[in-house]
């Protein structure tokens, strides 16, 4: 993106986490930042702040200033349930989409995407940790708040951009990735996508944008992606992979203290002059990470392969590897309650679920474990319904709160309560934030450990008790 020219940039839905992540990058170029979002509490606030960004509260054609160079938009709005938005594109003004803008940026670095159904953010910013520590200096952009960043970007000098990409809406067409990290692809954002096909079909069509001299590091884990890795992507395929065959395997997975130990062997795939039956493999030794969850071994082995693409010293991969304390909002405890532990979590899809109270059970054993779960979208939750109503299995006690719609949704044809139709253990139905607050106040005792996941703003509750 050319911003030679640009001194004024205003931002419609400046609070998203993508979109702040622009934010941070045009006040790295010294160019002035004004936006305006809802008045709800999200977790970008604080990093606006920091970074010197002015949001103004609702959305009015008024706040659009007459100097302006350049309009960007969050796509959660348009010109049906925005009327800034409306009142920016019938203007004169050179208006965009974030995605436009973020891929406008891409297109200028080598521009490695970490993609995936799951586990993109963690895998995103560990990534970035280790090559920044690595004295790479990369541009890195997340989608969350990364506490050794201070903030949800990191501005560098280097021709690396590490992007968390995101498939909904097919954001995915806006991108020109050199590398990508693909993690998974299960079925989500059933809003847009009306099937399976047409949302592996993205994830597909994305990989084949990769050049030849690119890379792809793929989750051998993940069956669709083991059956298309190699059949769809031009570029070498490096693959890893805990329960199957692939060229970077996790094996000796052991949790002890709060950290996760396993090691990790190497067989590479064989060169046109290898003899056939011959395998060469290399034990790259132990390795050790504070962040628990067999998912996060997974992120882990992702990030080895990566850094060892982009010549990573081994010894500097393996120290900084463990050194990543991990992103807000992913299993991040919030602090104690009454000596109860809370823990907020981002989780929202059936197998992100799943994979959060193994974790937290397996980290807490013996404690008495409460989810606290905030459904998000009416479409994710009814074409998921019957994979929700089995995902709290490692919960004690479960509370449900209503569904979150988000700007995508204000109604549909599912309750929360029909999740609760399908469950059989301890499950409370409390609506709002408030009412869930005031319950555990009184519920809450020393032994538990208290798990808020959602997508929405579910980690208000913990907020709200530990003032």
């Amino acid at each position: 993106m050319n911003l030679k020219n640009i001194k004024n940039i205003y931002i419609i839905g400046i609070k998203g986490a993508g979109v702040t992540i622009l934010a941070q990058y045009f006040r790295a170029q010294n160019i002035n930042v004004l936006g305006s979002d809802i008045e709800d509490v999200f977790m970008t606030d604080e990093v606006l702040k920091r970074c010197g960004c002015k949001v103004l509260l609702g959305f009015k054609k008024e706040n659009i200033p007459s100097d302006v160079d350049l309009i960007v938009y969050s796509t959660a709005y348009n010109i049906q349930n925005n009327e800034e938005l409306a009142y920016a594109l019938s203007s004169k003004k050179k208006v965009i989409s974030y995605p436009e803008a973020m891929g406008s940026i891409f297109k200028d670095y080598f521009g490695i995407a970490v993609a995936g159904t799951h586990g993109k953010t963690t895998t995103s910013a560990w990534l970035g940790f280790v090559l920044n520590k690595a004295g790479l200096d990369p541009n890195v952009m997340v989608g969350a708040n990364v506490p050794q960043f201070k903030g949800n970007a990191l501005i560098g000098k280097s021709d690396y951009l590490i992007l968390e990409t995101d498939e909904y809406q097919n954001k995915f067409k806006y991108y020109l990735p050199k590398a990508v990290l693909l993690n998974n692809i299960e079925y989500d954002h059933p809003d847009f996508f009306k099937s399976e096909d047409e949302y592996r079909r993205v994830f597909i069509e994305f990989i084949k944008k990769i050049p030849k001299k690119g890379f792809l590091i793929a989750n051998f884990d993940d069956p669709v992606i083991r059956k298309t890795a190699h059949v769809n992507c031009r570029a070498r395929v490096i693959s890893y992979a805990i329960n199957e065959v692939a060229d970077y395997v996790a094996y000796n997975i052991k949790s002890e203290a709060g950290k996760q130990y396993f090691k990790v062997h190497l067989t590479p795939s064989p060169s046109p002059s290898q003899e056939e039956g011959s395998e060469e493999t290399n034990e790259l030794g132990d390795f050790v990470i504070q962040l628990m969850g067999k998912h996060n071994v997974s992120n882990a082995l992702a990030v080895i392969a990566a850094a060892i693409e982009l010549n990573v010293p081994l010894n500097e991969i393996r120290v900084h590897l463990e050194d990543f304390i991990g992103t807000a909002r992913r299993m991040q405890t919030m602090g104690e309650y009454r000596g109860a532990v809370l823990i907020d979590d981002y989780a929202h899809h059936p197998t992100e679920i799943k994979a959060t109270l193994a974790a937290t059970r397996e980290k807490y054993p013996g404690k008495n474990i409460i989810a606290v779960f905030q459904p998000h979208t009416f479409t994710r939750t009814k074409a998921l319904l019957k994979d929700f109503a089995t995902s709290f299995d490692n919960a004690d006690e479960l509370i449900i709160l209503d569904i979150y719609g988000s700007a995508r949704e204000e109604h549909g044809g599912i309750h929360s309560k029909d999740i609760i139709k399908l469950i059989q253990n301890s499950t409370e139905y409390i609506p709002t934030i408030d009412e869930t607050t005031d319950y555990l106040k009184t519920k809450i005792r020393r032994d538990d450990v208290v798990v808020f996941m959602g997508a929405g703003d579910v980690f208000e509750i913990g907020n709200n008790l530990l003032k």
